[in-house]
């Protein structure tokens, strides 16, 4: 995934507990408005930013979301990150598996989340994870 966020101005929020995590599902849902994606965009791209942020405040004990608007090719969307300092994910490739899950959270999953996005990257180490999602609108 291209890095949108280098040099780009990010709105951020700290996630401590899950009143953080509405906090940063609404900043994802304003710039997604303001950014004037569709309701149909905007619905799918704050219901993984949701899941994401639940599972970075559960597995990865919080962490930072951060995310912009972005243009390319004569399209908008919006790029969001969330980034943890936890355990890490054991084996991402079964956390992507469909139908996989921990027995917690909304049940999408990582794999559900990225089904709702255009563009998904995830990073994942014994020092935390990153994941990097675009939602293209136009």
């Amino acid at each position: 995934m291209r890095n949108y966020a280098q040099g780009a101005v990010l709105e951020t929020v700290s996630v401590a507990s899950s009143s953080d995590v509405v906090t940063a599902r609404q900043m994802v849902r304003a710039l997604a408005q303001r950014s004037r994606l569709s309701l149909v965009h905007q619905t799918k791209l704050v219901t993984a930013a949701s899941e994401l942020g639940r599972n970075m405040l559960i597995y990865g004990g919080g962490g930072v979301v951060r995310a912009t608007a972005v243009s390319e090719a004569g399209r908008t969307g919006i790029f969001v990150e969330f980034a943890d300092q936890g355990p890490g994910i054991p084996d991402v490739e079964l956390a992507l598996t469909d139908g996989w899950t921990s027995g917690n959270g909304m049940g999408l999953g990582l794999s559900g989340a990225r089904r709702l996005v255009d563009e998904f990257d995830i990073e994942s180490g014994p020092t935390g994870t990153t994941v990097c999602i675009v939602k293209w609108g136009r």
